[in-house]
């Protein structure tokens, strides 16, 4: 059996369109994906399970506020990626990565929740910030989203290439 390709959020009209009440100007997680990156495997997934901190990798893992409690922690990213419209069509808008390892062995990994809730309300908010990541998984991600969707890639900001190095 075929495992069916995600794809990236469809970008849909304002919710709150011609609504001037209560939620009006409330950002919407419609648009907003997140991408997983498995370092050492050299691969890039969406794992929308990841928005409610439940992708695959997370499952079953007890997180550590300390990344030295996971000396053998396997290194992965999670990236928030934004889709958004201009008059060009749909573009990577807001790309925002963070860091995470996890040790499936004695199921602990190590990540920061502040910083991943405040890396998707910055990718919501068409932010690019890869500048941290390691070389290797700068070109991951950077093959992932080309390779995903060229038109969105030819459309997004030359500051996502440059970052990304491509």
């Amino acid at each position: 059996m075929e495992k069916k390709k995600l794809g990236f959020n469809i970008i849909k009209s304002d919710p709150t369109d011609g609504h001037r009440g209560y939620g009006k100007g409330a950002l919407s997680l419609d648009n907003v994906s997140p991408v997983i990156i498995d370092v050492e495997a050299g691969e890039a997934t969406i794992d929308v399970g990841a928005m409610h901190a439940r992708s695959v990798i997370e499952k079953g893992i007890k997180f550590l506020p300390s990344k030295e409690e996971v000396p053998n922690g396997k290194p992965h990213w999670l990236v928030w990626v934004t889709i958004d419209r201009d008059e060009n069509g749909p573009y990577y808008a807001g790309v925002t990565a963070c860091e995470m390892t996890v040790d499936r062995e004695i199921r602990r990994g190590y990540k920061s929740l502040p910083e991943h809730v405040n890396r998707m309300d910055k990718s919501l908010k068409r932010h690019i910030i890869v500048d941290h990541m390691d070389n290797r998984s700068k070109k991951i991600l950077a093959n992932f989203l080309r390779e995903h969707n060229e038109e969105y890639w030819n459309h997004s900001s030359e500051k996502l290439k440059e970052d990304l190095f491509v």
